[in-house]
């Protein structure tokens, strides 16, 4: 039986059980908890321990101010990402995009040709999934890929972190999507750029949109040995 104090285990648990919440509660989230939640993400590693990330975060009715100000943007603007969103979804990593998206799609009742749906629940994206908070997370554009890469660490000890004070998240890079708006509505400076945003809080476990797990690829499919 594993040592449920062995810190494998804690960690493997908690990789187990995070999940990207797609239905929020309204109650906020205590300051001194979101405080604990950003120092266990300030122990993430970075190269050269430059630590890139600097971190936006929304609470109460800044939260309700930019949902509505970035939904009515969305609707009316085009896209505008910072970093190079992804060409195509080929084999294995098309499959995989798909089967996620028929789990959310079947999850809330839309079914196949159905636009309307398709956008509305596209658009929840915006809303932040009705979460009292949101993060977003930037890096300095003069470290390039390699600072994006320790954002991305960032965001796994946020997501992680989050699971283990009983906070559910989503990283979202739609909110990236927009990164202008973002900055000018934020005064985030020229020389940052928009990595992902996170919406934050607890989930609304009665939802269906929240009763679905993604599978993950078996090691055979990722890993090559090389042994002698």
């Amino acid at each position: 039986m594993p040592d449920p104090h062995d810190a494998a285990t804690t960690l493997a648990g908690l990789l187990d059980e995070r999940w990207t919440c797609r239905q929020f509660l309204a109650d906020q989230v205590p300051r001194e908890t979101i405080e604990r939640l950003l120092a266990l993400g300030q122990r993430t590693p970075s190269w050269c321990n430059t630590q890139p990330w600097q971190v936006v975060v929304t609470s109460g009715e800044a939260t309700d101010r930019f949902r509505k100000e970035l939904l009515e943007h969305v609707l009316s603007q085009p896209a505008a990402p910072d970093f190079e969103f992804p060409v195509a979804y080929i084999d294995a990593y098309r499959e995989r995009r798909r089967a996620c998206g028929f789990q959310l799609y079947d999850s809330v009742g839309i079914v196949k040709g159905d636009t309307d749906g398709t956008l509305r629940q596209g658009l929840r994206n915006f809303e932040f999934f009705d979460a009292p908070h949101v993060a977003i997370i930037t890096t300095e554009a003069d470290l390039g890929v390699y600072g994006a890469i320790d954002c991305g660490l960032y965001v796994n000890t946020f997501l992680l972190g989050a699971q283990s004070l009983g906070l559910a998240a989503a990283p979202q890079a739609a909110l990236a999507s927009y990164s202008p708006f973002l900055r000018e509505y934020f005064g985030i400076p020229d020389n940052r750029r928009v990595v992902v945003g996170i919406s934050f809080g607890y989930a609304d476990l009665d939802h269906p949109v929240n009763g679905f797990r993604t599978s993950r690829a078996a090691l055979a499919d990722t890993v090559t040995w090389h042994t002698s």
